[in-house]
């Protein structure tokens, strides 16, 4: 056989062995033996194994051919991948059904089953599989193509017609019910610690650094939305239920378990329904997912920060069990409060065992009458937190006692302080060893500066050989000092290292989140960083600025106030500017054409994605809002616009199509 005949060849038995795979994995419906399967796969590996020259990405004998990884680089979604926001009842899923309306009128929806695993992202060119990525913090993820390549139902070449050119879609990997039972099985017999639930054991499996171990894990995977399309001319998919047909047209596996309603009682049927079957499902699912079908009409309700206006999640309710509460201890958090945390007889609840839960502070405490060893009701909240509902009071044989909030931080002696009209108790120091380690925790967070391998042990070894005193300390490590942490070689020191220095780059948001000011989230970070430019700027706004600022309300305005009139916290910034890190927004001159405007989004555009729209505005120094007002100056304006073009023409504010907004953005007002 020469080598063009062995191409022939290799090309004919990678689309059937494909094709096999779609049968047996995605669709449960093998039309050949395993047999025939097995010789087909042979006769293909001895070809490559004679040309390797001829082995293509989608070859089914690169499921598992990736050498073990050193890290997961990173990569940056198309789109956004956003987390849903939840109701819990009837009545909540009512008031996000009234809101969606109120704008749009009456719409239809889509309801799936929420799988409880992983959330990942799959990227295909010319309709081959070419990458794969965790959800990571939403914008950027990990590269885990190796890891997912093992997963047998992922199509590593698409199928059928119409195949976009680019297309990125939008998945869950998790692990099967039995895969997990299996897989703690082992773990037992070998003396392993077991994972907790299947949805755990899914995100370890998938970080694996060596795909062999992943591939031994049996996951599997469903996709349930399409993230971004390019180079497919000629079909208009206007409504999500066409998009899943299309998707399992192309080959992905989708979940049939979805239908359309149009009613907040047709909904509700669907949730009572898979409340009740939830067990009968090989996979865990702790929710519906209920999502605005038309395509249009999501564009035009956008998202906020972290959501998508269009879609909600039905959670379940949690389960529910008895257990004792054996004792109350109290940790101390990075703001300072004391939050008491009940130490509980480990008890299976919702698929993870449980054995501490929260009490959030004394008042709750003795709301409910909980005493320390009372048999009580643990449920989760929102199946995320474990909480304790009501003690079991029928239970008490006498030898239960009363918890009594310390007088004195637990950490470092302090005499605790409870302000007036506040119901935590907090400890005054702000060098408390406790705090200190929350504040580092949290500052090294991903959300915050990101610094890779600086986890909870590392930052108590730090501590406790007296290495880091405030956060600043950090970036005055030196190789000795890192030398002595244990396990830590030539490798481990110069991936911290590095890491600690790549957090100088942060954006200003990110420093400002990082600091943990009470009530400064994420979101208010950004809205600081973008009103005041500079750490110089922030630290000497006056109140009334500060409350001025869109989206600051006096709370928040208070708090940072006050967290700016700390000498030690002026000294502890001194201290982080010395040591290199960025302290202004960098907003580029040329290109800051913007600044000032406010925009608001409205209609399809045909050529712009709403995110990227709204990344052109910003990256320029504009804004982008969600609501007209005469603060608006410019409504972007696609293809069917909804009500905010109208009060825009009421209002008298400027409408721009497509080409006039992209003349703005090169040229300017």
């Amino acid at each position: 056989m020469d080598i063009k005949e062995a191409e022939k060849k290799a090309r004919d038995l990678r689309d059937q062995l494909n094709y096999h795979n779609y049968r047996y994995y995605v669709l449960d419906d093998p039309v050949i033996s395993d047999f025939e399967y097995d010789q087909m796969m042979r006769e293909l590996r001895e070809i490559e194994e004679r040309f390797p020259e001829l082995i293509t990405p989608d070859s089914p004998t690169q499921r598992v051919g990736a050498p073990p990884a050193e890290a997961f680089r990173p990569v940056l979604h198309r789109v956004r991948m956003m987390s849903l926001d939840n109701v819990f009842d009837q009545e909540e899923l009512e008031a996000f059904l009234t809101r969606v309306e109120r704008q749009e009128g009456k719409l239809d929806y889509v309801c799936e089953l929420k799988i409880d695993g992983a959330g990942i992202a799959l990227t295909y060119e010319e309709g081959v599989f070419i990458q794969g990525a965790t959800r990571g913090d939403g914008t950027t993820g990990e590269d885990i193509t190796g890891n997912l390549r093992t997963i047998r139902s992922l199509p590593l070449k698409l199928q059928g017609e119409n195949i976009p050119r680019t297309l990125e879609v939008r998945g869950e990997a998790f692990m099967p019910k039995k895969s997990f039972e299996d897989l703690n099985r082992k773990r037992e017999e070998e003396g392993l610690p077991l994972f907790a639930n299947p949805r755990n054991a899914a995100a370890g499996s998938l970080r694996q650094l060596d795909p062999k171990i992943t591939a031994q894990r049996h996951l599997d995977l469903l996709i349930y939305e399409l993230g971004y399309v390019e180079g497919m001319e000629g079909v208009a998919i206007r409504y999500h239920h066409q998009a899943l047909e299309m998707l399992r047209l192309w080959g992905f596996p989708v979940n049939d378990k979805w239908v359309k309603a149009s009613s907040g009682e047709e909904i509700m049927e669907f949730c009572r329904e898979w409340q009740e079957k939830r067990d009968e499902l090989p996979y865990e699912v702790d929710g519906v997912v209920i999502k605005v079908d038309s395509l249009a009409a999501r564009e035009r309700l956008g998202a906020t920060t972290k959501a998508p206006r269009w879609a909600i999640a039905y959670k379940f309710p949690a389960e529910e069990k008895i257990t004792k509460l054996r004792d109350i201890e109290i940790n101390v958090g990075r703001t300072g409060a004391l939050t008491p945390t009940a130490l509980l007889e480990p008890v299976l609840v919702g698929g993870s065992t449980v054995s501490r839960a929260t009490l959030h502070n004394e008042d709750e405490i003795r709301r409910k009458d909980i005493k320390i060893g009372d048999w009580v009701l643990v449920h989760k909240a929102g199946e995320v937190i474990p909480e304790i509902i009501k003690p079991i009071v029928e239970r008490r044989d006498g030898s239960e006692r009363e918890f009594v909030m310390p007088d004195r931080c637990p950490a470092c002696g302090a005499v605790v302080h409870k302000p007036p009209g506040e119901v935590v108790a907090r400890c005054p120091n702000i060098d408390c060893p406790a705090r200190l380690f929350e504040s580092i925790l949290h500052w090294a967070s991903r959300g915050a500066m990101d610094i890779e391998g600086l986890g909870p042990a590392i930052i108590t070894e730090l501590m406790e050989k007296g290495y880091v005193r405030t956060i600043a300390d950090l970036y005055s490590l030196t190789d000795e000092q890192l030398y002595t942490l244990t396990n830590f070689k030539d490798k481990a020191v110069a991936n911290l290292r590095r890491s600690i220095e790549a957090s100088k780059d942060r954006p200003l948001s990110r420093l400002i989140f990082g600091l943990g000011i009470r009530h400064v989230g994420s979101h208010v970070a950004e809205v600081l960083a973008k009103r005041f430019g500079s750490m110089e700027n922030l630290r000497n706004a006056s109140l009334e600025e500060l409350e001025e600022t869109e989206e600051i309300g006096p709370t928040i305005a208070d708090s940072v106030r006050t967290f700016f009139e700390e000498p030690r916290n002026l000294e502890l910034l001194n201290q982080l500017e010395e040591a290199g890190l960025r302290m202004k927004e960098e907003i580029k001159e040329e290109i800051s054409t913007l600044t000032g405007l406010n925009f608001v989004l409205t209609g399809a555009l045909s050529r712009w994605t709403r995110e990227q729209a709204k990344e052109a505005i910003e990256s320029r120094g504009g804004r982008v809002t969600s609501s007209v007002s005469r603060k608006t100056d410019y409504v972007v304006v696609g293809e069917d616009p909804g009500s905010k073009y109208e009060k825009a023409r009421e209002l008298g504010i400027k409408t721009l199509n497509e080409e006039e907004f992209e003349a703005l953005l090169q040229e300017g007002p």
